[in-house]
């Protein structure tokens, strides 16, 4: 997972802990919108952090640079 999919989980997370949208009743009946929503947040964020590391190596990486004289 890179930043975006953390950020599309998340986001889904929060629509559903907060019920921005209403779903239909044979939704709802059936699943526990919010239960999943909470488990959608740490599952986004989890999933963010491996690219925030990756980016992180990638930015530190040496170039040399070497001239021989011929």
């Amino acid at each position: 997972m890179g930043f975006g999919v953390g950020i599309v989980l998340l986001v889904l997370g929060a629509i559903l802990v907060t019920g921005a949208v209403d779903l239909p009743a044979s939704v709802d009946d059936v699943v526990a919108t919010t239960t999943v929503g909470w488990i959608l947040i740490p599952a986004g964020a989890l999933g963010i952090v491996p690219g925030l590391i990756a980016t992180r190596s990638r930015s530190h990486t040496t170039v040399v640079e070497e001239r021989r004289d011929v």
